[in-house]
């Protein structure tokens, strides 16, 4: 961090850019000057420049929804951070997680998307005609056992030398494990948790 290059900006600011440690999701972007970096460095909580006031503010001063610093990375051009943060609460002044009114929430790209869809096939039930909504209705034995034969296809493709045929059935066998988990009132956010309790 001895790199950083305050000189580089206009009034010896830089922008810093926070993100969830967890989540990754982006929270806010704020400005630092030097006194902000070196506060933030030593109390642990993220201190910005606000130049509306002219003056350094800890986030969270008055709301208590403070920013526990837990990372800081340098940018290749030595000025700008990114910030990874533990937020205590709500990130913007108007009471949303993040400064773009986006839900602060582990997310697995697609398979979050598939979930969301899956979520709804369920919730909609006998209204839907989907094969989705139709496992739904034949209840958790059936979709159990769906799950299985899937898991032991998958086996079975796995010993052959057909690549395309494999990554078919490992597909049916995590659709199929998605359905179950809802089924189970669960989602993946909870396998995911499991597997980092393990890790520790």
């Amino acid at each position: 961090m001895e790199q950083l290059n305050f000189k580089k900006e206009k009034d010896a600011l830089i922008p810093a850019i926070i993100q969830d440690a967890v989540t990754k999701k982006v929270l806010m972007l704020g400005y630092m000057n030097e006194a902000a970096y070196v506060k933030t460095k030593e109390a642990g909580l993220v201190t910005f420049y606000s130049r509306s006031r002219q003056r350094l503010w800890t986030k969270g001063e008055t709301s208590g929804n403070t920013l526990r610093l837990l990372d800081m990375k340098l940018d290749c051009d030595q000025d700008s951070l990114l910030l990874q943060v533990q937020p205590n609460g709500p990130v913007c002044h108007t009471g949303s997680d993040t400064c773009w009114n986006e839900k602060n929430q582990q997310t697995y790209g697609f398979l979050t998307d598939l979930e969301e869809v899956i979520a709804s096939r369920k919730q909609e039930g006998k209204t839907d005609s989907s094969y989705v909504a139709s496992l739904f209705s034949k209840g958790i034995n059936k979709i159990a056992q769906k799950v299985g034969e899937e898991a032991v296809e998958l086996v079975i493709e796995a010993k052959d030398e057909n690549d395309l045929l494999f990554l078919n059935e490992a597909a049916d066998l995590i659709f199929h494990f998605l359905i179950l988990l809802q089924t189970k009132g669960m989602r993946l956010e909870d396998v995911v948790k499991t597997l980092q309790e393990r890790h520790r």
